[in-house]
């Protein structure tokens, strides 16, 4: 089963090394969830082949560089990485990020994608809590193909809009927002946002139903374009 775990917000300017710290604690972090689906990591470059991400030393600084230094790299955008982990058989994690950049109009953004036997019991609401501690997202969800058909043919969800899923988080801002009777588990996180558990795996119905209470509440507006904060 694929499952997709994710993060975004807006601009947020860092340099190389505080980046850096944020993907080393994101890789340390799904390895220690999901050692399984994450034993070694290798980087995807958009030309030749993947190659070994070093476990010591400065590699994702380096790789940092190397991306900012590509002769399209737009402090505008971001700084885009992406990294495949391998393990036991069945099981595999894909990571890509967009972060440290000043966009008016394209969101930053954390996605863990991961390949899981069906069966298999995947801690998602950890994942996510995990890129709410690093990245410090405005919004985030714990999705998958069934969830996201559903949203965009039942609910009017597009692409870049503010989401939640089979479970979701709210920023603090937006999580002030949220209905008192809205029903689903809320969760207080450190950051001052709320993550939200809201539904089983396979219930896209429940879902679409608290996306769509969440939306009219203003709790998933989008961040005004062009945008000049991270959060809401």
């Amino acid at each position: 089963m694929r499952r997709v775990v994710r993060g975004f917000w807006g601009p947020r300017p860092e340099p190389v090394e505080v980046l850096a710290d944020r993907w080393r604690r994101t890789l340390d972090g799904i390895a220690e969830l999901v050692p399984q689906a994450a034993d070694v990591w290798s980087q995807v470059h958009g030309n030749g082949p993947a190659t070994a991400l070093a476990a010591e030393g400065d590699a994702l600084e380096e790789a940092l560089r190397a991306a900012q230094n590509a002769a399209d790299w737009s402090d505008l955008t971001g700084t885009g990485l992406r990294f495949v982990g391998t393990g036991a058989p069945g099981w595999q994690t894909e990571v890509s990020g967009l972060a440290g950049g000043t966009p008016e109009f394209l969101l930053q953004s954390l996605a863990i994608v991961l390949h899981a036997p069906d069966e298999a019991v995947v801690p998602e609401e950890e994942l996510l809590s995990l890129i709410v501690r690093v990245w410090e997202p405005d919004f985030g969800d714990v999705s998958d193909d069934d969830v996201l058909d559903a949203l965009e043919d039942e609910a009017g969800y597009s692409v870049s809009d503010p989401v939640v899923g089979r479970a979701g988080y709210l920023s603090p801002a937006r999580a002030a927002l949220i209905p008192d009777d809205l029903e689903t588990v809320r969760q207080q996180l450190p950051s001052g946002g709320e993550l939200l558990s809201i539904a089983a795996p396979g219930d896209s119905a429940t879902v679409v139903r608290v996306y769509g209470r969440l939306r009219e509440a203003g709790a998933l507006a989008p961040l005004p374009r062009p945008m000049d904060r991270a959060v809401l």
